[in-house]
């Protein structure tokens, strides 16, 4: 028991211990908190009091930024102005949260007294509607007894009742509606169309000076009415090159609908004028300028406390004049070829001009004839792939020569060949035994179909049959790839389309359409990088429109540069360098030796290099999304001068004719347009 009793007194004394222990411990650090706390708080009180007193300054006022400030402007390489400014008086109204309908019906007659509107554009429905808000107890009266009642159910919406109402609106009612009447109906609508509380635009463009000074002078009495100077975009050069210069939206469209979240992460309003298409689209963030801010004092008034600053200007690798001459030639030769025998499919040509040392293009254009008139197409540059022909067998070639399936100054026997279960396949003139210069010259089938086989791994015979080999496809897939062809060319604009590839390959006579360019589609940009590669050597560049940003002035002057747009790489062609010039030699040959295809297209004088193309292609002709026609297009690609290349040149002349008919003719609009282009391009190069 004794023993037990000390035992018990030991235990009471060690937790007394702990005890006292824990409560020096909690006393020590309660001690350290409160001084890291009082630490804390002389370096707030003390240090840092400058800084949150400047913090609580900023947050005792708000502050409001101004209207969108004008677009930087838009030069061509030669710094003429291609885009610029004006300013535009504009007449908006923007609702109080608080006002009335009927305050705001009563502002509708007020002010459509002094503006020009055209009330033509007001529809039925408008007129319907507006009727129903002046005329409410007419319009009540048309609302049955039975229809109130399920309207009071929940039945029936205040939506169901209001529709009801217009529906029920006689003609005859409408027609006792006088001029005021439907002057104020339309600047009504006017006053509501689209989101609620967003900024109307009333009036603009065309603003008299005594409508403009009536707003400006009344607008504390009419609630939400107010007068601004806008800008809007202009265009020294007409219409050229306009598509793709782009669009901005106006002040009532604001940011587009589908990209809002992603303009107001990135400081946005609603109502901001944003690039909506190609050039603009794109350097949008260069272009735009910076709005002005003002801080709200105690009196309403507004401070400003950061000027607005115009967008910066960026100049393109676009010539101006030479894009004119471009787009002068292709209206030209496009209508004038619409008159020649054969053309019933062709409606349309496009061209493009490249630097192929750099990617930078010159030019750029389609026009397409529609209804007898000349309309602009130059985004199917972008789009629209055709079916390229022989131009892609320099790529062709490159890949016998990798492969080892013949080596420089092979020679092989042009004839027809049969291969099992197919019809017979021939060049377009039976050319004998010819080497690898004049099978590019002379645009031989034959040499390019035995050299494929090869590479699938078999030799010629009459009659062979030839398997499937995908290994043979990808390898040349991969070359094409190379030169831009089948892949996007990274072109600096928001639009561009692949052509068409093969999903799965199926058939082993396709790998014979394929070297011959029958196979796959391209666009007539993927051709522009291809022949640019070829003419600099081997370095797949990427095509751009950007080459400087030059930093805003507050006159007409061009600022400091604060971007160059250098040159891009993408890849170079995994080749040996003497497979590449002996690319070269054969354009060259086509060009200038006797019984190449494309002589003339290129005047000799400027020593040009280049590849025409042929190819069958199919249209659906009645819309019925059905393939019936079978047509001929005609390309062409080409640079000059040859040993030291200033310009690569594409033009491409889908449908231009139509086999089987009672006519053989087929158009030379394609060498009509490059020798013309050409020869403008060197006229104005020197």
């Amino acid at each position: 028991m004794k023993k037990s009793k000390k035992l018990n007194v030991k235990k009471e004394r060690v937790i007394d211990e702990i005890e006292q222990r824990r409560v020096v411990y909690i006393f020590i650090i309660t001690l350290l908190l409160f001084f890291i706390i009082f630490i804390r708080l002389s370096k707030i009180m003390i240090l840092d009091n400058n800084k949150y007193k400047e913090k609580l300054e900023t947050l005792s006022y708000d502050t409001v930024e101004g209207e969108s400030t004008p677009r930087g402007r838009i030069y061509d390489r030669n710094h003429n102005i291609i885009v610029d400014n004006i300013a535009v008086k504009t007449i908006y109204y923007k609702k109080n949260k608080k006002i009335s309908r009927a305050r705001e019906i009563e502002l509708a007659y007020v002010v459509s007294k002094h503006l020009k509107l055209d009330f033509n554009r007001l529809n039925n429905r408008m007129k319907r509607e507006f009727f129903v808000e002046i005329h409410k107890d007419i319009a009540d009266k048309k609302i049955k007894k039975k229809e109130w009642n399920e309207y009071e159910q929940r039945r029936l919406t205040a939506t169901d009742i209001k529709n009801l109402k217009i529906e029920r609106i006689t003609e005859e009612e409408l027609k006792s509606m006088t001029d005021d009447d439907n002057k104020a109906a339309y600047l009504y609508y006017l006053m509501n169309k689209g989101y609620t509380y967003d900024e109307k635009t009333i009036r603009t463009d065309d603003v008299t000076d005594e409508e403009y000074a009536y707003i400006s002078e009344n607008n504390d009495s009419l609630d939400g009415f107010n007068t601004r100077l806008d800008w809007k975009r202009v265009y020294p050069y007409g219409d050229t090159f306009k598509t793709i210069l782009g669009k901005v939206s106006t002040s009532s469209q604001g940011i587009p609908k589908e990209e809002k979240d992603e303009y107001l992460s990135k400081g946005y309003s609603l109502n901001d004028r944003v690039g909506i298409s190609y050039i603009e689209k794109q350097y949008e963030s260069y272009l735009k300028g910076e709005k002005a801010v003002y801080e709200v004092v105690n009196s309403n008034e507004l401070k400003l406390i950061k000027e607005g600053k115009r967008g910066n200007d960026i100049v393109l690798t676009i010539d101006i004049k030479l894009q004119q001459e471009l787009e002068k030639i292709l209206s030209e030769e496009v209508m004038n070829t619409k008159n020649e025998p054969n053309t019933m499919f062709y409606d349309h040509s496009s061209a493009i001009i490249q630097d192929p040392n750099t990617g930078e293009i010159l030019a750029m254009a389609s026009k397409q004839v529609k209804d007898g008139r000349i309309i602009d197409n130059t985004t199917s540059v972008l789009t629209s792939p055709v079916t390229p022909g022989s131009v892609v067998k320099g790529a062709s070639i490159l890949v016998g020569y990798n492969e080892g399936a013949i080596k420089i100054g092979s020679y092989i026997l042009d004839e027809c060949i049969q291969i099992r279960g197919t019809n017979k396949k021939c060049s377009s003139h039976t050319l004998g035994n010819i080497n690898d210069i004049t099978a590019l010259a002379k645009s031989s089938n034959v040499y390019q179909f035995k050299t494929a086989i090869r590479v699938s791994g078999y030799e010629y015979s009459y009659g062979m049959g030839l398997p499937l080999v995908q290994e043979a496809f990808d390898k040349y897939r991969k070359m094409y790839h190379s030169f831009g062809l089948g892949v996007k060319t990274e072109i600096d604009l928001p639009v561009e389309s692949l052509g068409y590839g093969a999903k799965k390959d199926i058939a082993a006579g396709n790998l014979l359409d394929f070297v011959i360019g029958q196979y796959e589609t391209y666009t007539p940009i993927q051709l522009s990088q291809y022949i640019s590669t070829i003419a600099n050597g081997g370095e797949r560049l990427q095509p751009h429109l950007l080459k400087e940003v030059h930093e805003s002035t507050i006159d007409d002057s061009l600022g400091k540069v604060i971007y160059t747009k250098d040159k891009k790489v993408l890849n170079r062609i995994d080749t040996k360098p003497e497979y590449m010039e002996r690319v070269h030699e054969g354009f060259y040959a086509v060009m200038n030796a006797p019984g190449g295809y494309g002589r003339g297209y290129i005047n000799y004088d400027y020593s040009p290099a280049g590849k025409t193309g042929t190819s069958q292609s199919f249209i659906d002709t009645d819309n019925d999304g059905v393939i019936d026609t079978e047509t001929i297009t005609s390309n062409f690609i080409g640079y000059a001068p040859s040993d030291n290349p200033k310009m690569s040149l594409l033009v491409v002349s889908p449908n231009s004719s139509a086999p089987n008919t009672s006519s053989d003719y087929a158009s030379l609009v394609t060498m009509r347009i490059s020798k013309r282009i050409s020869d403008v391009y060197f006229t104005l190069n020197g």
